[in-house]
């Protein structure tokens, strides 16, 4: 459970990341930037193809669960309930070629959205436990 729990490690005692990268609207761009990326990087091919091809909704859902996750409002876990990553991912093959792609998509999204160095790399960081912990192929 170590691997949704959200990530509120900060130097700030008491400050959560989300309130440090600026809120729900650096989550949402940093989302639209990921998803826009997704289409852009040809080695995220594979990766994309694995998603419907309006992307509206899960860039919706990703929103709230990264809100969520970087210990902003539980609105995800409102909506959807528990964030059982790994269950909800199993139905689609993700292996270290999915893995890298999805992380070379949102360093990018990152380092383009996120200004606050030390705390891009460490939702980097966190990013890619996570990412490693969904593999399933």
């Amino acid at each position: 459970m170590a691997q949704t729990r959200a990530m509120t490690d900060h130097p700030d005692a008491g400050e959560s990341l989300y309130a440090r990268i600026g809120g729900q609207g650096a989550v949402d761009a940093l989302v639209d930037r990921f998803y826009d990326e997704m289409d852009r990087h040809p080695e995220a091919t594979g990766l994309r193809a694995l998603h419907a091809k309006d992307l509206g909704e899960i860039r919706r859902v990703l929103k709230l669960y990264l809100g969520q996750w970087l210990g902003g409002p539980a609105r995800y876990s409102e909506e959807r309930g528990h964030p059982r990553l790994r269950a909800r991912h199993l139905p689609f093959p993700i292996g270290t070629a999915e893995r890298d792609a999805w992380l070379a998509c949102m360093r990018t999204a990152l380092e383009e959205t996120i200004d606050d160095t030390e705390a891009r790399q460490g939702i980097f960081d966190a990013m890619a436990r996570l990412a490693d912990f969904m593999r399933n192929r």
